[in-house]
């Protein structure tokens, strides 16, 4: 299917964007925050005076009558996966960009990082089910393919289901992964699934939100459709009663899901739409790097 040259120009226009945010401390924390797996044996070398003792190889010492250290090198590459909800509540927005284009954003800063560190990274895109997946793998044209694919994908359903998401990525990630959850994370019974989750992979929750989701003004009677059913209901917004109702409902919903996602073992990154979105991100690779 052919790409039409207005997504192309928007995902280059991203790139020079996000490229130029993503700068060279920016990178760098992510670096620190998102460590080597582990250490993996690379040589021997010969013993010099303040080598550690505990990496001396007797076997080969006692072969070559020579004293040789074992050297480890840090395993570096990391696997970077972005799920990224594209369900219909991500098409609201009240600022300059819905919900869903801020969530493009996001997922673009982190890609480039992993480019930057030489690391390979993935797509996954859901609504109620697995929508598209791109395997992961390295490079700036495998990344500028994510941008385009998150873009320019329109998906199948409206609806949203994490769980179908998170027990995808279960069965396709053999080895543990950086798992960037990006989502508005309006959705129920997924905190077990994200529990097991996190028990085999990295998982960070990426919440987008938008401020009319908290504070909605007074417009009058409006017909409100639901993004994601389609339903739609006549409501008066010049009623402060109304308004307070709904904002009582979004101070319970927000709760709702911090709850779900301190219960799930899980860290949260909150993103708003009227902010940048750069600050939350950079906020959580120094606090991660200090551990």
């Amino acid at each position: 299917m052919k790409v039409p040259s207005e997504v192309l120009e928007k995902v280059k226009l991203l790139e020079l964007v996000i490229r130029k945010r993503v700068n060279s401390f920016f990178a760098g924390q992510y670096h620190s925050a998102f460590k080597g797996q582990g250490m993996t044996f690379s040589e021997f070398r010969e013993y010099v005076p303040g080598d550690d003792v505990r990496s001396i190889s007797w076997p080969l010492m006692a072969k070559t009558g020579k004293i040789y250290i074992k050297k480890f090198d840090e395993e570096r590459e990391n696997i970077l996966m972005l799920a990224v909800d594209i369900s219909g509540s991500t098409d609201f927005g009240s600022q300059k960009y819905p919900k869903g284009e801020v969530m493009a954003h996001v997922a673009a800063a982190l890609g480039f990082c992993a480019v930057k560190n030489g690391d390979p990274v993935g797509l996954v895109l859901f609504s109620d089910q697995v929508e598209h997946v791109v395997p992961p793998k390295k490079g700036r044209s495998h990344l500028l393919r994510i941008l385009r694919d998150l873009y320019f994908f329109k998906p199948y359903s409206h609806q949203t289901k994490i769980s179908v998401a998170l027990e995808f990525l279960q069965g396709i990630l053999k080895k543990r992964s950086h798992v960037f959850l990006i989502s508005d994370f309006v959705d129920k019974d997924y905190t077990e699934p994200l529990r097991m989750a996190s028990k085999k992979h990295d998982i960070i929750a990426v919440q987008v939100q938008d401020p009319l989701e908290e504070e909605t003004p007074p417009l009058g009677l409006v017909d409100w459709e639901d993004p994601e059913t389609g339903e739609h209901q006549l409501i008066d917004l010049s009623s402060p009663l109304v308004r307070r109702f709904f904002k009582e409902e979004a101070l319970k919903v927000k709760q709702q899901i911090a709850e779900d996602l301190k219960r799930s073992q899980v860290d949260c990154i909150q993103v708003r739409t009227d902010q940048d979105f750069i600050d939350p991100l950079l906020s959580y690779f120094k606090r991660r790097a200090l551990r």
